[in-house]
């Protein structure tokens, strides 16, 4: 009987680990994306009161016990933007609470890690029933595109498709590293390295190195890259990743990884 009891409780054990760890990949994506990445492209928290805010396209998710509830959920709004500073505000609300959530592009630092995120964030939030708000600060970020984590080839630059005759050696590609917010690869002549900004619907290259090799006569790097620094968003669509900015189209690469 104690053998049967053992067997039984050992069957059982091993059928939780599975269940956990079948819920643990199906929260992750093979790069280690989870699911809240998939859904939201804004996080921030704050302290003392400990606080939470996510923010998506479908929805607003504050979460905190200052309000009586554990989490509150508002429909997603767009943004209303600041002409003379990167700063947004979201006014949101629904049947019992309403808030007013606004970012700022300034380095804030964690009241109690101490760790230092791109984002300010105040949130001013209230019951429908109540007259005054209650008052938050935190610290927040973007959480970069997933699907631009990967390798991409040059297959267009300004609205012409590239030739091996256009670089030295081969055509250019880019490296993406998202959960690092930066980038590595070879421009058609030199290797090049530097970091990405990302907000939603943003994207920009930014403080792009690269080696000194001389380049033959014709080469088109140079066009390339800035191409590259010019770039304000992007598109991804059938294993396309496309730059442009307001003037137009700049590149169009193939995924190759």
């Amino acid at each position: 009987m104690i053998r049967i009891l053992s067997i039984l409780l050992l069957s059982v054990l091993m059928i939780g680990c599975k269940s956990a760890a079948g819920k643990e990949s199906k929260d992750k994506t093979s790069s280690g994306t989870s699911q809240d990445d998939l859904n939201f492209y804004f996080k921030a928290t704050g302290n003392e009161p400990f606080w939470g805010i996510k923010i998506g396209n479908d929805q607003i998710v504050f979460t905190s016990l200052i309000t009586g509830k554990e989490s509150i959920t508002f429909p997603a709004v767009d943004a209303i933007r600041a002409m003379d500073a990167n700063v947004r505000m979201y006014k949101v609300s629904n049947e019992t609470t309403s808030a007013t959530i606004t970012i700022q592009q300034l380095d804030c630092q964690d009241s109690m890690s101490g760790a230092i995120s791109p984002y300010s964030v105040k949130v001013e939030i209230k019951n429908n029933s109540e007259l005054e708000a209650k008052k938050l600060s935190g610290c927040g970020k973007f959480i970069t595109d997933y699907r631009l984590h990967d390798i991409w080839v040059l297959e267009e630059l300004n609205g012409y498709k590239v030739f091996a005759t256009d670089f030295q050696k081969e055509f250019p590609r880019l490296e993406i590293n998202s959960a690092e917010n930066r980038f590595s690869g070879f421009g058609g002549c030199n290797s090049i390295t530097g970091q990405i900004f990302y907000e939603k619907d943003v994207l920009r290259f930014t403080k792009v190195v690269s080696t000194l090799v001389a380049c033959a006569p014709g080469n088109k790097e140079g066009d390339f890259l800035k191409a590259l620094q010019s770039t304000t968003n992007y598109s991804i669509e059938n294993n396309r990743l496309t730059l442009s900015n307001p003037s137009g189209k700049l590149a169009v690469f193939k995924k190759v990884d």
